[in-house]
């Protein structure tokens, strides 16, 4: 299988999985590439099953109501941001809250990189107000509908016409070069098998001086690769992190300046707390005496677009 395949391969596992998130809010069975041959490994209990807490079913968090409010408060959302929200745009699966970094003023034009049902849209739409603009991309067509339909509510409740979704990847979107002043994302960028073209994307589309805002999934150190095989992390956000350094030397590659990269390790805790499936099972397959948190991070960047540019 070449690089290309692989990468498609493993773009279509977490489409169909972030589908059935949509859909019904639990994966119950999937296959995903092992990476050691053409074959598949057949899931039968998936990131997204069941824990002992019975609404955390998300691949990265959960689509219970209950729980995923209380993940986002404890990630940085307040409780009347959440109330404000258009019924069911919180699915639980946030590592972050990248509007808060994002320092959004009227009048903006933000990019939401997978935007799923339009979480983080609806946060950043007030923020730039009438005058402004939110755009979220997503590359999977039922969450695309879920987030179109929650458009109408956001309007009653705001009197805003400013948030718009597009179908599309997030290694290739549809965004004209130049033309966005903030992108914002949340917990995504961690499941691209092509980061680096991403972050290529994402200076084509910024604005010279303009910032990305990002949360995302990081690590400390090299997780052992038993976990790396783990069917369900590819879904789960763990398998496709990298290490801090990586992802700034990506940056730096897609003439990004000013990069912050901050580690916020009470995701980590609020996850193990609420026994997520997925850092469940990292957890049990890692070396005796050590944790989840001892790997793996959410992180909050934040980073400008040059406004000159010799890459």
């Amino acid at each position: 299988m070449t690089d290309k395949q692989k990468q498609e391969e493993i773009r279509n596992v977490v489409r169909d999985g972030y589908k059935k998130v949509a859909e019904t809010g639990s994966l119950d069975s999937i296959s995903i590439p092992t990476g050691e041959s053409d074959t598949s490994l057949p899931v039968s209990s998936s990131c997204c099953s069941p824990s002992d807490d019975p609404g955390f079913n998300g691949c990265c968090g959960s689509t219970n109501t209950k729980s995923a409010d209380q993940l986002a408060e404890e990630i940085g959302y307040s409780s009347e941001q959440l109330k404000a929200l258009p019924e069911g745009a919180n699915m639980g699966l946030s590592c972050g809250n990248p509007t808060a970094i994002a320092n959004l003023k009227p009048g903006q034009v933000v990019l939401d990189l997978g935007s799923g049902g339009g979480f983080d849209c609806f946060l950043a739409g007030p923020k730039v107000g009438a005058t402004g603009r939110v755009i979220g991309v997503d590359m999977t067509p039922e969450m695309l509908t879920k987030a179109r339909k929650n458009i109408a509510s956001y309007t009653k409740s705001t009197g805003l016409d400013n948030v718009e979704f597009r179908l599309g990847e997030i290694e290739n979107l549809p965004v004209a070069d130049a033309s966005v002043d903030v992108v914002i994302s949340n917990c995504v960028i961690n499941l691209s098998p092509d980061k680096n073209r991403v972050w290529q994307e994402i200076s084509r589309v910024l604005k010279p001086g303009g910032i990305v805002a990002a949360s995302d999934i990081v690590l400390y150190k090299p997780i052992p690769q038993q976990i790396r095989d783990l069917a369900e992390a590819m879904v789960g956000c763990v398998a496709g992190a990298v290490l801090l350094d990586e992802y700034r030397n990506m940056m730096q590659q897609a003439c990004l300046t000013d990069i912050h990269l901050k580690p916020k390790p009470e995701y980590i805790d609020t996850m193990a707390r609420l026994k997520a499936p997925i850092y469940d099972k990292v957890a049990d397959a890692l070396p005796e005496g050590e944790t989840v948190a001892d790997y793996i991070t959410s992180a909050d960047i934040i980073a400008t677009k040059a406004k000159s540019c010799c890459c």
